[in-house]
């Protein structure tokens, strides 16, 4: 059950980083689930590799090239779903980090 709150979440932190981003749009609350679940099976699946092959670049930032991995695969997932739009790699950067704190905020309450 865990799993689906998650998934819910995440969709809602998708609406509302879009809300607060002008370059980033979400036109549903049905394509952001579609968003988040695409989103949670490449973390799963590409990003590690991505990881794993950047690893010197990431231990050279201390960790914060991950950012750029994440606004990659986000601006990635913005160009074949539809109803899903990140402008630019700015954008897709800062709602990488918006993401990531809303996702580790929910994490929070419902490990609680």
């Amino acid at each position: 059950m865990g799993l689906i709150w998650r998934w819910v979440l995440n969709a809602l932190g998708l609406i509302l980083v879009a809300y607060l981003l002008p370059g980033m749009q979400v036109d549903s609350f049905y394509i952001a689930l579609i968003t988040a679940l695409l989103l949670g099976i490449i973390n799963i699946t590409i990003k590690p590799l991505l990881l794993f092959f950047t690893l010197p670049i990431t231990i050279l930032t201390f960790g914060l090239f991950a950012f750029v991995v994440n606004a990659l695969l986000l601006w990635f997932v913005s160009s074949f779903v539809d109803g899903f739009f990140v402008a630019d790699f700015v954008t897709a950067l800062l709602a990488s980090v918006l993401l990531s704190i809303f996702s580790w905020l929910s994490y929070k309450l419902i490990a609680k």
